[in-house]
Formats: C-alpha cells, sequence, structure tokens
C-alpha cells in the first residue's frame, strides 16, 4: 500500500469515534454508487484502453482498493451478503430468487441501520437483487421513500426514444448499437432521477443515504452509440489466456450460458472470433456508457455543495470473464469473477491512495457504520476499512472469501451438488471443491498469483507449494468450521 502520512483530520476522528465522542462532522452523508458486472478494468486500475475518467477522478479524490473481493460471483448472493453484513454461507444464500429476509426475517441492512439513525435513506435504481423475487422486489424496510427503478429484468432494458428508434448497427448477439440518447436506456434514467434527487436532498434538514445502483455493464452490452465510438475495434484485444487453465477440474467451469445462448447455432456454440471482439467492444462500451452516467451525479453532488461532506462509495457486485478461460459472464471462483473494483471516498482524508490489502465487500457495512459512528450489530462478519482509509496500518485480514455453486445456477429452492470455496491471499488463490452434503473434498485448485497473474496453471500438485498449501488449507478449514460448514473427518 502506498505509504503516506495520514491527514491530522483523519487522526483526530479515529480517536473521537474509538472514545465514542460524537461530532457534528460524523454526521455525514453517503453516496452509495453500485454497478453490475463490472470487473477490474478502468483506467484507475491500470487498463489504459478503457475510457473512464469519472470514476478515474473518483479514485483520485479517495482510496482505491486494489484487492476488493465478492462474496459469491452472482449478484443476489453477492448484494444479500454486502447489504447485511453477513457471509453467504451465515445467509444459507447461493441463488437468484432466495430474499435474504426468507433466511434471516430481521436483519438489519446497511440502509435501514441509517434509517433507524435519523438519516433519509433512498434507492433508486438496483441495488438490491432485483428479479425472480416478487414476494420482496427489493427491501421496503431499507429505505424513506419507495425504491423506483429497481425491480425488472435486464432483458428489459430496451432504448426508449420519441419517433423512430434509430437501426442497430451491431448485428452481433447479445450487444446492441443505436444512436439514442443516454436515457434511451435505464442507466440514462437511473442519473437523471439521481440527479433530481441530489438537488431536493440539499434542502433536507437531515443527513441521507442515497444509494444509485446502475444496470451496467451487465448483459446485453447496449450502450448508446456514442460510448462505443470511443473504441476502436482493430485495437480491441482478444482475451490474453482463452483457455481453460492447466490441470483444472471440470468443477471449476461452467457453461457461460448467460451471453453463449446467443451464440447456439455457432461451430461449437461459441463466438466467432471478430464476434468476440465485438462482445469485448460491447462491454467496454457499457463501461464507459455508466462512467459517464456517475460522473453526472458526481458533478451534481458537487453543484449542489454537498460534496465536502458526503462519503461517496463505489462498488461492483462481482467481475466478469469476456472469453479468458474460455468462461463468459461469472459465476465461477476465478480471480476474473471475484475481484471487483472498489472506491471509498471521505472527505478530510487523504487522497490519491491505491490500497493493495486484501480486503472484501463485506467490509463496506462496518467501515461506513464505522465513519458514521453508528453503532452496528456484533454480528456483522466484515471488518471496518478505516485503518486502511486513514493509512494508519497496512492490512485488516489476510484472506477474502468466495464460493460458488454446482450447478452453477441450481433450481431455485434446490441445495447444489457442490460448492467452491475459495480463499485469496497476497500470493496465492486457493479453491476447495466439496460435496455440499457430506463435505468431501472432490477437487482442489491453488493458482500462484506472483508467477502467474492470469491463472493458466493449476498449482496443486506442485511440491514447491507444498508448504504454502498446507497453511492455506488450514486457514480454510478454519473458515468452514466458524461458519458451521460440515467437513469430512479428517479435515478435522
Amino acid at each position: 500500500m502506498t505509504s503516506r502520512i495520514p491527514s491530522v483530520l483523519c487522526v483526530v476522528l479515529s480517536v473521537l469515534a474509538q472514545i465514542g465522542i460524537a461530532v457534528e462532522q460524523e454526521r455525514r452523508n453517503v453516496l452509495f454508487i453500485a454497478v453490475d458486472d463490472m470487473r477490474t478494468e478502468l483506467k484507475c486500475y491500470g487498463a489504459d484502453n478503457i475510457h473512464s475518467p469519472n470514476l478515474d477522478r473518483l479514485a483520485a479524490s479517495g482510496t482505491l482498493f486494489s484487492r476488493a473481493y465478492c462474496q459469491q460471483a452472482v449478484c443476489n448472493p453477492s448484494r444479500a451478503s454486502l447489504l447485511t453484513g453477513l457471509r453467504p454461507e451465515r445467509l444459507g444464500i447461493w441463488d437468484l430468487p432466495t430474499h435474504f429476509r426468507e433466511k434471516v426475517a430481521n436483519v438489519v441492512t446497511l440502509p435501514q441501520l441509517f434509517k433507524n439513525n435519523g438519516y433519509f435513506t433512498r434507492g433508486i435504481g438496483k441495488i438490491f437483487h432485483n428479479w425472480r423475487q416478487d414476494q420482496y422486489q427489493g427491501d421496503a424496510p431499507s429505505w424513506s421513500v419507495p425504491e423506483v427503478m429497481h425491480y425488472n429484468s435486464h432483458g428489459n432494458d430496451q432504448a426508449q426514444v420519441q419517433g423512430t428508434l434509430p437501426v442497430d448497427l451491431s448485428l452481433v448477439p447479445r450487444t446492441e448499437m443505436r444512436d439514442v440518447p443516454d436515457n434511451a436506456y435505464f442507466d440514462g434514467r437511473i442519473a437523471d432521477l439521481a440527479v433530481a434527487q441530489l438537488a431536493e436532498l440539499k434542502q433536507l434538514k437531515q443527513p441521507f443515504f442515497l444509494a444509485v445502483g446502475f444496470w451496467k455493464p451487465h448483459a446485453q452490452f447496449n450502450a448508446p452509440k456514442q460510448y462505443w465510438d470511443l473504441y476502436d475495434r482493430a485495437s480491441i484485444l482478444p482475451p490474453s489466456n482463452p483457455h481453460p487453465p492447466a490441470n483444472v477440474p471440470p468443477l471449476a467451469m461452467h457453461d457461460s450460458r448467460e451471453i453463449l445462448r446467443g451464440f447456439k447455432d455457432r461451430p461449437g456454440g461459441v463466438p466467432s472470433e471478430d464476434e468476440t471482439l465485438a462482445l469485448r467492444h460491447g462491454y467496454y462500451a457499457a463501461i464507459s456508457y455508466v462512467d459517464a452516467q456517475i460522473g453526472r451525479v458526481l458533478d451534481e453532488l458537487e453543484r449542489q455543495e454537498l460534496r465536502s461532506n458526503t462519503i461517496v462509495v463505489f462498488w461492483s457486485d462481482h467481475g466478469f470473464h469476456l472469453g479468458e478461460h474460455g468462461l463468459w459472464a461469472k459465476t465461477s471462483n476465478f480471480e476474473l469473477d471475484a475481484r471487483v473494483p472498489m472506491i471509498i471516498t471521505v472527505p478530510g482524508f487523504t487522497a490519491g491512495i491505491r490500497c493493495e490489502a486484501i480486503v472484501e465487500l463485506l467490509d463496506i457495512y462496518p467501515t461506513l457504520a464505522d465513519l458514521c459512528a453508528l453503532n452496528a450489530s456484533d454480528a456483522l462478519q466484515g471488518t471496518s476499512l478505516r485503518p486502511l482509509l486513514c493509512n494508519e496500518k497496512e492490512f485488516v485480514k489476510k484472506a477474502a472469501f468466495t464460493w460458488h455453486p454446482r450447478p452453477a445456477y441450481p433450481d431455485p429452492g434446490s441445495q447444489p451438488q457442490a460448492m467452491g470455496y475459495s480463499l485469496r491471499t497476497l500470493r496465492y488463490r486457493y479453491t476447495q471443491w466439496r460435496d455440499y452434503l457430506s463435505g468431501s473434498i472432490l477437487a482442489e485448485e491453488l493458482y500462484d498469483h506472483d508467477n502467474d497473474a492470469l491463472e493458466a496453471s493449476n498449482v496443486i500438485a506442485d511440491e514447491s507449494h507444498m508448504p504454502a498449501l498446507r497453511e492455506l488449507r488450514d486457514v480454510l478449514a478454519q473458515h468452514l468450521l466458524d461458519h458451521g460448514i460440515r467437513t469430512p473427518p479428517d479435515d478435522s
């Protein structure tokens, strides 16, 4: 992590919070920005090919977490975990249809905590999982007023314009390129609503927690044409590692149905080389499109003179594959799916930090509670990242934990056949696949990120890594034991 001297204000606020002294500065507002399916392919993360000026400037004003990880690489479990402060293991959620209140009815969500402490809370766009949960359609107890632009399917994000709809210039499955304004799609209209809401919040006599959830860059990749035009197709590269890792167990892979269902009539059921580049082009355009909408919200926050007392948090629910490992979309435990962009900016704290510590999305809940001096439940399973924001120490945890079931999308109400439990340390990713009922170990994976950042080879059988492997097995065994997960006798 970058070595910087923490600001005097940062130290003072930390001391005040630790001894329980309430100060007016602690009644900060929160702007909570979520995106869907965004991997760490932003310019501020080192991807110079990506046009992301607004997220880049947000990173420059706060702390960019370069090693942040989700708890499961699919929308519902990841969001439920972040917003309740509980791991998916504790919630017992691994699918899309199960609402967290079916499992833990009285849990206090992150926005609900703020609401209970006198904040005005508002949800615009996709914050909680939005689909196949008809009984709940979000989480009404979390908000001061009803959610908007929230309950829907990504498949319904069709261009809406006055007059004749411009022709689709893409003609590649799972993409769309039309010359339409930004608010033809969900995210442009979400930005419109968020900008209007900020003007109203300026007049409030109470602090606010405003959650703005954008739908992109989730497929289909249908950003307006102006964002496609930011990229030259000829300069877009194919996947750098298009083949499954050497020695990978079949359980680690999946059928990529979210994207490949559009290519069933192609040879092998996969995109051609040109179509692969078009899909990657569309994903990049979607990133730039949502970046522009976030920029509009950040600009309005400043125009309303709210920036100086507002914490801004940006996060994605999980990462994404674009043909790497021969995979598309999410639902794996590989680095590209588990690693996420995460940025936190706090007024008065040091700006421009690139934090290399291992952190989890699970940590956002206790971090915001800490920063705003709110008493959260002792049951929270994350860790406050305030010390990292203040640069007081380098690490708050040794590993991040992610899991994913097989099949990748279990039938509603069913149990998985197998579960992959994955942990990430600074050097290694270790994944253990277990029979879900018996707990018996079915397969293992080990990737050495010091020498194989692309996870091209599973080195589980390499004797040189045996000391590290034994330690990683012990760490995972303890984690499973702590969460009441059944293990075979020889793991005890």
